[in-house]
């Protein structure tokens, strides 16, 4: 599935990053968080926005889930379903070269939507797009998981992550904030505020 607009600023930077291997985000398995949710849940439909190279969708489907991935990067895509090939179960999970603020060729709902760094790198507009797509997608009594880098800045055009608040805004009041777990994130020298959020529909 390929659904994309012209590139953005964004797709040509993500897209030069996995060409050149500056992808920290390359662990085989997913966080530590997301190995808590599969041991916690039992399987369903499950959904990955900012897929990078599968490795929730693959860990989940191991365990019984059947999982979508959604990454604008094609290269991403292409890693991530020769990996889940590999790992035996290309029948489980899915990938989809798309903007995750296109998602309309997605029409059945999902137990689990997680999103690990996508959402705090999202225009304005692309991420009132992506939040009524995850309401729309999201099962009565789903769960919605959302790790984001943080900042304290309020302009859109001056911060380069997104505020707390404005995820409240997003996804408040139609989904229910069940826990937060604030922390910090370093990345070479860079440190940022982040967050891991667990909503309910």
């Amino acid at each position: 599935m390929t659904n994309l607009t012209p590139p953005s600023e964004l797709l040509t930077r993500m897209t030069e990053r996995y060409a050149n291997g500056e992808i920290p985000w390359h662990h085989e398995l997913p966080p530590p968080e997301v190995i808590a949710l599969a041991e916690a849940l039992p399987p369903g439909r499950f959904l990955d926005l900012g897929s990078g190279l599968g490795r929730a969708c693959i860990y989940m489907a191991q365990r019984g889930w059947t999982c979508d991935g959604v990454d604008f990067v094609a290269q991403a895509t292409e890693t991530s379903r020769e990996r889940a090939e590999a790992a035996g179960v290309a029948e489980r999970a899915h990938f989809h070269t798309a903007s995750v603020a296109a998602l309309d060729f997605l029409t059945e709902p999902y137990d689990l939507i997680l999103d690990v760094g996508c959402l705090h790198a999202q225009t304005p507009e692309d991420g009132e797009a992506y939040a009524r797509h995850v309401k729309r997608l999201l099962k009565p009594g789903g769960q919605y998981v959302l790790f984001a880098h943080l900042t304290n800045e309020t302009d859109p055009d001056t911060r380069q992550w997104t505020t707390e608040a404005e995820i409240y805004h997003l996804f408040l009041p139609d989904l229910t904030v069940e826990r937060i777990e604030r922390g910090t994130t370093t990345i070479g020298e860079s440190t940022w505020a982040s967050a891991w959020f667990w909503m309910r529909a």
